[in-house]
C-alpha cells in the first residue's frame, strides 16, 4: 500500500503505541474508503475493520472527514514525492519523461488502491477535498514545469501548460489501462506513453 503499510484487523483490546495506532487506524480506513467509498463507508466499518472500539478511533480521529483528510494528504503527498524523485533520478531529459510516466503508472497500480481517494473520490464537493486534489495536480505540474522552463528558457505560463499537459496524460492513460485490466504489461504502457510524451516535449529546444 501507498504510504501506509497493509494492516490486519487485530483482536480488540491490543495495545499499541500511538503513532503505531494511527497508521494501523489509516490503514483500515483507506481499506474501507476504498472499497466502499466515503458515503457509503461507516466508522464502525473502519473500527471492526482494525480491531478497536469506536472510542478509539474517534480518540485520533474527531470524525469521518478528519480521517478521510489525514488519508488524503498521505497519499497527495507520496504522488508528489514520486514525481519528485522521478524528476531528480537523472539529467537525461528523455528518461526523466519516461520516470515521471512510470511514476504515475506505478502510482495507480499500487493494490493498495490509493489512487482512487485522490482521482476517484466521490467527495469532490467537499471544498477541503477539492483544493488537496486541485493542489496535487498543480504541485506535480509545477516540479515537471521547473524543469521545462530551466531547460527551454520558455516562460513560466507556457511551462506549467505543458507541464499541466504531461501530468494530465501521464494521470489519465495511467487510470485507463488500469481500468482496461492492464492489458499491456505496466513497463510497456508506461514506455508508450512516455515515447509519445518525449516526441512532444523534445520540439521545444534546449536553449
Amino acid at each position: 500500500m501507498t504510504a501506509i503499510e497493509r494492516t490486519e484487523a487485530r483482536p480488540r483490546g491490543t495495545r499499541l503505541p500511538r503513532r503505531a495506532r494511527r497508521n494501523q487506524l489509516l490503514g483500515a480506513a483507506q481499506e474501507v474508503f476504498v472499497a466502499q467509498g466515503y458515503h457509503a463507508a461507516a466508522m464502525d466499518d473502519i473500527a471492526d475493520r482494525a480491531g478497536v472500539s469506536k472510542p478509539v478511533l474517534y480518540q485520533h480521529f474527531p470524525g469521518k472527514l478528519d480521517l478521510y483528510l489525514a488519508l488524503l494528504d498521505q497519499h497527495c503527498d507520496a504522488l508528489l514525492q514520486s514525481v519528485r524523485a522521478a524528476l531528480e533520478s537523472t539529467s537525461d531529459n528523455k528518461h526523466r519523461v519516461a520516470a515521471t510516466m512510470d511514476a504515475y503508472f506505478a502510482y495507480v497500480e499500487d493494490e493498495g488502491g490509493a489512487f482512487r481517494l485522490v482521482f476517484e473520490s466521490d467527495l469532490t464537493n467537499e471544498p477541503a477535498v477539492r483544493e488537496r486534489v486541485e493542489k496535487v495536480s498543480v504541485d506535480c505540474a509545477e516540479a515537471v514545469s521547473e524543469v521545462i522552463a530551466e531547460d527551454t528558457k520558455l516562460p513560466r505560463e507556457q511551462s506549467m501548460l505543458l507541464a499541466m499537459g504531461l501530468c494530465g496524460m501521464a494521470q489519465i492513460t495511467a487510470r485507463f489501462w488500469l481500468s482496461s485490466g492492464r492489458q499491456i504489461p505496466r513497463d510497456a504502457a508506461a514506455k508508450l506513453i512516455s515515447s509519445l510524451s518525449w516526441r512532444g516535449i523534445a520540439g521545444f529546444p534546449m536553449q
